[in-house]
């Protein structure tokens, strides 16, 4: 069965730290680019930060210095650590995987961030 699970969002105040967890299936895990993304309100879904199977990571200007994005093989989770969170990460994130040609999709977790 394919399915990506993500836990950990929540209501926390600015400044403040989440993170977030995606355990997936195997056979979409293994070997593929894993990522996370987020969705405002009236606004597209961007990506946060995705890492490959090989642990290269790259993350979205907005994000950097104060996300982390780490995979786990032994658990076939991603993690998405999120520290120093500002008004403007409130979002529902979704975890993704990328198997080619396919995209799976998380269905999402609430990260609310009071000022």
């Amino acid at each position: 069965q394919v399915q990506l699970v993500e836990s950990g969002g929540g209501l926390v105040q600015a400044g403040g730290s989440l993170r977030l967890s995606c355990a997936a299936s195997r056979v979409i895990f293994s070997g593929n680019a894993m990522g996370w993304y987020r969705q405002a309100p009236g606004k597209q879904r961007e990506l946060v930060a995705r890492i490959t199977s090989g642990g290269s990571t790259n993350y979205a200007d907005s994000v950097k210095g104060r996300f982390t994005i780490v995979r786990d093989n032994a658990k076939n989770t991603v993690y998405l650590q999120m520290n120093n969170l500002k008004p403007e990460d409130t979002a529902v994130y979704y975890c993704n995987a990328q198997v080619i040609p396919k995209t799976y999709w998380g269905q999402g977790t609430q990260v609310t961030v009071s000022s």
